[in-house]
C-alpha cells in the first residue's frame, strides 16, 4: 500500500505528466498519464516513453497492449492498432456464432486478432482460424488467441490450407477500407506509425472488400456468411457487387454514425 507521501508524489508526477501530454495534443491526457506511470519501470524509462508519445506514436504501440471490449489484448511498434469501433464487429460475430452448431470462425486481415479474441473468450469451443500478411502482427494475435487456433501467414484466402475450403461459417473482418485519396485525412499517429497497407484499400477504399467478396464462396459453409466493417458512404457500392453474385445483403449500423458492417450470406 502506498503511503500517503507516495500518493502525493505520484499526484504531483500524473498531474504534471498530463499536462505535458495535452499540450503534445493527446485528447485523454490524464487516462494516457496513468498508464504510461503504471508502464514505465523507473523514471528514465518513463521519460522514454512520455517523448515518443508527445511525437505521436499511439500509446498502445507504447505499452504494448490495447483494451479491447474488457480484452488485454497484446499489440507494439509498427501494428495497426485496434479500433474501439471494430467492437460492433465483434459483438456481431458472436451474434452469428451463437447460432451454428459448429462454429468456424475466419478472420482475414487479422492484426492482432481482435474479433477471434473476443469469440476465443465468449465461445471456447468454436474453431478458429486468423490470417494476415504481416508476420508481427500474427506474433501478437499468437499471444492473443488460444494455442488451438490457426494462424497463417500471406495475403487474403491465399494464406488459408485448402482443407478449410466449404467449412467456414463466419468470415468476419476490418479489411484496410481508407480510400488512397483520402490518406491525407488520417490522423498523424496512423500515417507514421501503423502499416500503410493495413489503412488504405485502393482508390475508392473497396479493392480488398471486392476480393473478399468475389472468393468468399469457395470457402463459406453452405449457410456460412460474412461480416465486413466499412465506412458508411462506401456500403451502397459494395452491397451492389455482393448482390450481382448472388449474395443477400444487410446493414448494421455503428452508434459513431460513420461505421457500419455490411452482412452477405448466399
Amino acid at each position: 500500500m502506498l503511503s500517503s507521501n507516495d500518493r502525493d508524489g505520484r499526484a504531483r508526477a500524473a498531474a504534471a505528466l498530463a499536462s505535458r501530454l495535452r499540450t503534445a495534443g493527446c485528447v485523454f491526457a490524464e487516462d494516457e498519464a496513468a498508464i504510461l506511470l503504471d508502464a514505465a519501470g523507473d523514471d528514465v524509462q518513463l521519460e522514454a516513453l512520455v517523448r515518443r508519445r508527445e511525437t505521436g506514436e499511439p500509446l498502445e504501440q507504447l505499452v504494448g497492449w490495447v483494451d479491447f471490449g474488457g480484452l488485454r489484448l497484446s499489440t507494439g511498434t509498427g501494428v495497426f492498432v485496434p479500433r474501439q469501433r471494430t467492437l460492433l464487429l465483434a459483438r456481431a460475430a458472436l451474434r452469428v456464432l451463437r447460432t451454428q452448431r459448429e462454429p468456424v470462425l475466419l478472420e482475414l486481415f487479422c492484426g492482432v486478432a481482435p474479433i477471434a479474441a473476443t469469440v476465443a473468450r465468449a465461445l471456447p469451443e468454436a474453431e478458429l482460424h486468423v490470417a494476415d500478411i504481416d508476420p508481427a502482427a500474427l506474433v501478437h494475435a499468437a499471444r492473443n488467441l488460444p494455442a488451438s487456433a490457426g494462424l497463417h501467414l500471406g495475403e487474403g484466402f491465399a494464406a488459408l490450407p485448402a482443407a478449410l475450403r466449404g467449412s467456414v461459417t463466419l468470415i468476419a473482418c476490418v479489411p484496410p477500407y481508407v480510400p488512397a485519396r483520402e490518406a491525407h485525412l488520417l490522423p498523424h499517429d496512423a500515417l507514421s506509425f501503423e502499416p500503410e497497407r493495413a489503412l488504405l484499400g485502393g482508390e475508392d477504399g473497396l479493392e480488398h472488400i471486392r476480393a473478399l467478396v468475389d472468393a468468399a464462396g469457395r470457402w463459406l459453409a453452405p449457410q456460412g456468411r460474412v461480416l465486413v466493417e466499412l465506412n458508411r458512404g462506401q456500403y451502397s457500392s459494395a452491397a451492389a457487387h455482393a448482390r450481382r453474385l448472388g449474395y443477400r445483403t444487410a446493414r448494421h449500423a455503428g452508434a459513431d454514425g460513420q461505421t457500419v458492417l455490411l452482412g452477405i450470406r448466399r
